[in-house]
């Protein structure tokens, strides 16, 4: 079974901004504001978290469904892991989501500064520092035969890009703009070179990107 290389419920505005430059604990985005992009996903009956009976379905809940679906390891920036810069100080901190995260796979966190494995939940994350292709190499070691999901945020679904390492992308573009922040495409038509495109217009107002390689 061929492994994939694939990105997935990834949300940009309709400038292609992902996030906003200015991290913080109090605003992991930055100035942009996450449910904007991502509030179809938090809507739908198959979120995390959700009880059973709340939450629309239909196509947006089935993109939601199958988020960890065939997801054997997630590949992710250390700026989506947390909200700290430069050496790692022992603060206690196991990611944002708490004593059980929602991937229950092996993670591979990019990052100029390695340190022992972390194990939350059913979740290890593993600290790297590698270039794209070979935090790939060692991601699809730890994804027993599954596929890759490369997580975010923007600058490390772009270093992936631009290295041709993906194989597929679902990017759903919510409308509002942002004018200026970490920009993950002007438009989605510039990567037709190298992806088939399709596009969805979800009754959320949100559009839906597929892409896959030529």
């Amino acid at each position: 079974m061929t492994q994939r290389v694939r990105v997935h419920n990834f949300g940009v505005s309709r400038d292609g901004i992902g996030a906003g430059e200015d991290q913080t604990f109090e605003q992991p985005f930055g100035h942009v504001d996450a449910m904007a992009l991502l509030g179809w996903g938090f809507a739908t009956a198959s979120f995390p978290s959700h009880e059973p009976g709340v939450g629309t379905r239909g196509f947006e809940d089935r993109l939601t469904r199958d988020f960890d679906h065939g997801i054997g390891v997630e590949i992710m920036g250390r700026h989506k892991f947390g909200h700290q810069r430069g050496p790692w100080t022992d603060d206690g901190w196991i990611g944002w989501w708490g004593e059980e995260p929602p991937f229950h796979t092996p993670v591979v966190v990019l990052t100029h500064y390695e340190r022992e494995p972390l194990v939350v939940g059913e979740t290890t994350f593993h600290f790297v520092n590698a270039s794209p292709a070979e935090a790939l190499e060692r991601a699809k070691e730890l994804a027993g035969g599954e596929d890759v999901r490369i997580g975010g945020g923007v600058t490390t679904v772009r270093e992936f890009l631009d290295a041709d390492l993906i194989d597929e992308l679902h990017v759903s573009i919510a409308p509002v703009e942002y004018g200026h922040g970490l920009r993950l495409w002007e438009r989605p038509e510039e990567l037709e070179d190298r992806f088939h495109l399709e596009k969805v217009m979800a009754p959320s107002g949100v559009e839906h990107c597929f892409l896959w390689r030529r």
